[in-house]
Order: C-alpha cells, then sequence, then structure tokens
C-alpha cells in the first residue's frame, strides 16, 4: 500500500472527452484516450510498475505538498514547498470541444514563486494498459512516443528560444525521458503532452501558453456563471458541478459513472469494477441536479442521448429487456468484460476489470429513473417529441408484461435474480409518469393498462415489501434485509415523507445501515450478493440519506450528517464510491453518483432549512 498514493489523494482534470487523475505530488497516474473507456497510456494507479505515469516533483528530498484547484475552474495547483524554495505544477487539459477526436492535450507548467528550486520530470508512457511496446523519438523541441500499433503521444516544450541552460534531457533504457528543470524565483516552464499530433513537436512560447490557460479559465468560469444555485454550501455544490461536468462527454452528453476503473471497493478483495460507461440510472439523475442548478444545455444533450437509446431498441425482447443498463459514451452496448492479467491492481487488489459484465443484466428500476428524468425535463420544459413518445410508448409495453419478474437490482449483485423491492418501486413511478405525460400533452397511450399495472404494484410492495416484523421496507420480497436505495421511496412520491410505515423505515435504516452518520448499501452478510469480501459505506447513500431525512422533517439531524459528510470529501471536495471505517475513500474516482447526490441533497436540505 505505501507505494500506491490512496485514492484521494488525487485531483481530476479533463477536456470533456476523457480525462487523467494527478496525485499530491505531482504525478499524472492515469490518462486514457482519446476517450474516458479508451485504453490507458499512464495507468501507475493500478500497476505501479507496469502502468506508466508522468511525474513532476521537486529535486530536494524533502518536500511538503498542498494542491488546489483555481476558483471555479477544474486547474489544477500541485505545491511544493522547501527551505530553499517553493514551487508549483499547474495541470489543465484544454477543452476539445462537441467533435469527437483523438488529439487530446495535457498541459503541465511548472513555476517557481520563492527561492529557487529543480524539478525532476519523467514522462514514462505505457500503451494500451501497458500491453504495447513503444519507440521514443527526440528532436530539438521535444519528444514521440511511439507505440507499435502506431499510437503516438508528442512533447512539446512550453519555453523561451534561450532556455537551453534550463534543460538536461535523458532517455533511459526503457524508453522513458527524464530531465531537470532549474528555475528561479518568476520562472515558469513546461510541457504539453499531445495524443494523435498532426505533426512534429514544437515549442510554445510563454505568451502563447498565456493564452491557452486564460481562455481555459474564461471558458469555465462563463459555464459556472450559469449556475442558479445560491443556498448553503454553494462552493461544494458547484465544485460538484464543475466535476460532473468534467465527466460528460462533450460528443453526445453522456455522463460516466467515474473515469477510472477497476479501484477496489475493499482493499485486496474482487469488488473492483469498470466505471468508464455511462448508466441510465447514473446518468438520469443528472437531470435533476442539472436542471436544479440551471444547467439547461447540459440536461438537453443527455435527455437526446436518452432518446435515441429508447428508440433504437425500441420493441426488441431480450433477457435484459429493451434498454441496457448501461452503454459506451457513443451509445453502443459492447461492453464485454475482460480481466488485466498483467496488472497487479491498486496496491495488490487484482483483478483488474475492463469492461462490465453487468451491462446485459435485468434492472427493471432503470425505465422508471428515464421516465423520471424525461418527466421532469419536460416540466423545465424540455420536451418530448413524436418518435420519442412512440418509442416510449413500445418500452413501456414491454414493462406492463415484464414488471413482476425477478432482477439483479440497483447494485448489480451476482447471486441470482430476486424481487427487489427498490425495482418494483422504480416500475411504479415509469408507469406514473408515463401517465402524467399522456394528460399533460394529449398523447395515444395504453392508459388503461399503465394504470392497471401501477396500481397493482403499488399494492404489491405495501404487501409483499413491508415487513411487520422489521416495520420497514425491505431490500426483497421475502427478507427482512434492509436496502438503502429504498431512501428514494419518498423522494419519488411512492409514499409521502411523512407517512408512519416510511419513518419507522427510516429509523431502522439508522439503527442498522448507518454507522456514525455514514450509511451502507446493505448487509452482505444478511443478504449474500455472490461476491467475496465486504466493502465500505457508500457515499451515494450517506446523501440520499441526508435527503429523505430533510424531506421528512428532521433537517436538523439532516443538516449534522451532511456536514459530517463534508468532513469526508478529499482535500477537492472530491468523493470515491465508498468510505472505509478509517475515513479513506474506496472505490472508482471520483464517483459522479455521489457528486449528484450530493447536489440534491443540498437543494433539498437547503430549501428544508429555509422552510423553518
Amino acid at each position: 500500500m505505501d507505494d500506491y498514493p490512496l485514492i484521494e489523494n488525487h485531483g481530476l482534470i479533463g477536456d470533456l472527452q476523457t480525462a487523467a487523475l494527478v496525485t499530491t505530488d505531482g504525478t499524472v497516474d492515469w490518462f486514457c484516450v482519446p476517450r474516458f473507456d479508451s485504453p490507458s497510456v499512464f495507468g501507475a494507479l493500478l500497476d505501479k510498475d507496469k502502468g506508466g505515469h508522468c511525474s513532476v516533483r521537486p529535486r530536494s528530498a524533502t518536500y511538503a505538498t498542498k494542491q488546489l484547484y483555481l476558483p471555479d475552474t477544474p486547474i489544477l495547483i500541485t505545491r511544493f514547498m522547501t527551505e530553499a524554495g517553493a514551487g508549483e505544477v499547474v495541470d489543465f487539459m484544454p477543452v476539445t470541444g462537441a467533435t469527437a477526436t483523438p488529439t487530446h492535450r495535457l498541459v503541465r507548467m511548472v513555476r517557481c514563486v520563492r527561492g529557487k528550486m529543480t524539478f525532476e520530470v519523467e514522462i514514462a508512457p505505457r500503451f494500451d494498459y501497458g500491453r504495447t511496446s513503444h519507440s521514443l523519438h527526440l528532436t530539438e523541441h521535444g519528444a514521440v512516443f511511439e507505440a507499435a500499433d502506431d499510437t503516438t503521444l508528442t512533447v512539446h516544450g512550453v519555453r523561451e528560444p534561450a532556455d537551453d541552460r534550463l534543460l538536461d534531457v535523458l532517455m533511459d533504457r526503457r524508453n522513458d525521458l527524464h530531465f531537470t528543470l532549474t528555475l528561479e524565483a518568476g520562472q515558469q516552464r513546461g510541457i504539453i503532452l499531445e495524443s494523435a499530433a498532426d505533426g512534429p513537436p514544437r515549442e510554445m512560447r510563454l505568451d502563447a501558453y498565456e493564452e491557452l490557460f486564460h481562455r481555459n479559465v474564461m471558458f469555465w468560469r462563463s459555464w459556472l456563471n450559469q449556475s442558479q444555485y445560491w443556498g448553503r454550501w454553494r462552493e461544494t455544490v458547484e465544485r460538484s458541478a464543475i466535476t460532473l461536468k468534467l465527466m460528460t462527454y462533450a460528443p453526445s452528453g453522456a455522463l460516466v459513472a467515474a473515469p477510472t476503473t477497476a479501484l477496489p471497493e475493499q482493499l485486496g478483495g474482487e469488488r473492483n469494477w469498470d466505471y468508464r460507461f455511462t448508466w441510465i440510472r447514473d446518468a438520469s439523475f443528472s437531470v435533476y441536479a442539472l436542471l436544479g442548478l440551471g444547467f439547461t444545455e447540459e440536461a438537453k444533450a443527455f435527455i437526446r442521448w436518452l432518446n435515441d437509446r429508447v428508440k433504437e431498441r425500441a420493441g426488441k425482447d431480450g433477457d435484459s429487456g429493451p434498454l441496457n443498463i448501461m452503454y459506451k459514451v457513443d451509445g453502443s452496448s459492447d461492453l464485454e468484460e475482460r480481466v488485466l492479467d498483467h496488472w497487479e491492481g491498486y496496491a495488490g487488489s487484482a483483478p483488474v476489470r475492463i469492461g462490465n459484465g453487468a451491462a446485459t443484466q435485468l434492472q427493471l428500476d432503470i425505465y422508471g429513473e428515464a421516465l423520471d428524468s424525461i418527466y421532469f425535463a419536460h416540466r423545465h420544459g424540455l420536451q418530448v417529441g413524436h418518435r420519442g413518445w412512440a418509442s416510449l410508448l413500445t418500452n413501456l409495453d414491454w414493462l406492463v408484461d415484464h414488471w413482476d419478474s425477478a432482477g439483479e437490482g440497483l447494485w448489480e449483485t451476482r447471486g441470482g435474480r430476486k424481487n427487489f423491492t427498490y425495482g418494483r418501486v422504480m416500475s411504479w413511478v415509469a408507469f406514473d409518469r408515463a401517465l402524467r405525460l399522456a394528460d399533460a400533452n394529449g398523447r395515444p397511450a395504453t392508459t388503461r393498462r399503465w394504470r392497471g399495472a401501477r396500481d397493482e404494484i403499488y399494492d404489491q410492495v405495501m404487501a409483499k415489501g413491508w415487513s411487520e416484523q422489521r416495520q420497514a421496507f425491505v431490500q426483497h420480497y421475502g427478507s427482512d434485509v434492509l436496502d438503502s436505495s429504498l431512501l428514494r421511496m419518498a423522494t419519488v412520491g411512492f409514499i409521502t415523507p411523512e407517512d408512519p410505515m416510511w419513518t419507522s423505515t427510516l429509523d431502522a435504516m439508522e439503527q442498522e445501515l448507518v454507522s456514525d452518520s455514514l450509511v451502507y448499501r446493505y448487509n452482505p452478510e444478511a443478504s449474500p450478493d455472490g461476491l467475496r469480501g465486504s466493502e465500505g459505506t457508500f457515499s451515494l447513500c450517506t446523501f440520499m440519506y441526508v435527503d429523505a431525512l430533510a424531506r421528512a422533517g428532521r433537517a436538523d439531524r439532516a443538516r449534522l450528517v451532511f456536514e459530517k459528510m463534508m468532513g469526508y470529501a478529499n482535500h477537492l471536495g472530491l468523493y470515491s464510491e465508498e468510505i472505509d471505517p478509517t475515513g479513506r475513500q474506496l472505490g472508482n474516482f471520483p464517483q459522479a453518483f455521489t457528486h449528484l447526490a450530493l447536489i440534491d441533497a443540498a437543494i433539498t436540505l437547503n430549501d428544508a432549512l429555509d422552510r423553518r
């Protein structure tokens, strides 16, 4: 473990098509191109020896580091302090726009702000998850790493013409590049790493760099100025919004669950999944968060992406239904799960998985989440067209015939299908929202069938999803296991937030699933999920708990839980998927679902506090 940085000791940068992670000691240890789900070029996060990295750090044996974002941007500043001097590395990726491209730039600018400091720079790419060898070609103005499959990574210099004395270059036996920069106070030099460059290495003058930097600053600040959130925790909410924007693939509008794969939910365990894809569920929740903050264009883009998924398989039947639970960012659905046996995994936590075998699971809740987001968007002026409505009809007709089926459930368990209560609740939501849309727009629909299914689901959940012994709604029929996914029952309107059945469910969850404000998904010992090992508390669930408490009139308790949860964010306000008992972050990082739930919880709690 000592050879790997803590998961939370990273910052995220990106260009709206891919992203990179930068450690608090200035190392890029995760970077995939040309997309989030592409093979990695730097992957030391998952294998320190074979993964590849780009590091910038002081030559001094001892130094202190601090990391922060330039306010209102995802431009990352990593600061180094020694007795002899202080310096910093400024990392960002210029925004690429909405056209898919193989060319992406990662800018690493090095500054000395006090005294004198020598920086050591090492560039060691490992193409195709470290499976492809490369050559290195040095030129007067930079270098080119070329993989055996013709993939390239070009290194451009950022400097003035008379700066040769600042540079000392070395190429090692592994075709990696090493050089040093000795800078005095006020000096800055740097590199630009570019994938699929359209020409040889070239130098960028400092004034051109400054223009590139300021364009990036203006883009992000202009974008953030659209936010209409003025409540408590504004800085926290806006940082989550920027993080979500960084994880949105601009050419399609699809949001990845996380920009990483195989970061473990338990050190040494097997719960290591690839999250670089778009879940119908997660992305649907993004509509609430984005519209709640005023980001209409992003919500429109996702609704278009979602409508395309609904239309392309409308009327097709299969084991997983007309919708998959997840897709690649371009909408394709080939997510074959494989294991990278040559990598040891984060801190030795193998297996390292790419692709995701859960893609074709039957999870009935996604139909409710999709319809709920479409309905919410409709209320904000984003209308469903004729073709979109026709596709929804065929999907809903399928759901009428299949809602009473066992499935794998929200948490993608691999222990066999069950009648999950949450899946039934969200099927109820699908029919309820479809009925509202049909009525509001005067659209043709089989409303009698929908209404019959909706009412039958409601009665079934109240009869079979409720445990008299636990005085709570339970994970699946015939069990007494609690499940925090059901925290959304009141949020979606299935039950009123102050109903005694609901408040007693909250009480039961508090006793069994809540640990000092942190919330577990469920107890895998009580409800085996087909996987070995345990996991930490789910950050998403903690924020869902805050939302549920606030809606149930327990605003003071909700605020305390929310404030405690703020203390588990990393130094930049970012959250991974889980938190272990020591407070360390676990799972893929950062996780979109967590930041979406944070925004929703902040909006709900802020409104509840204002109403008191």
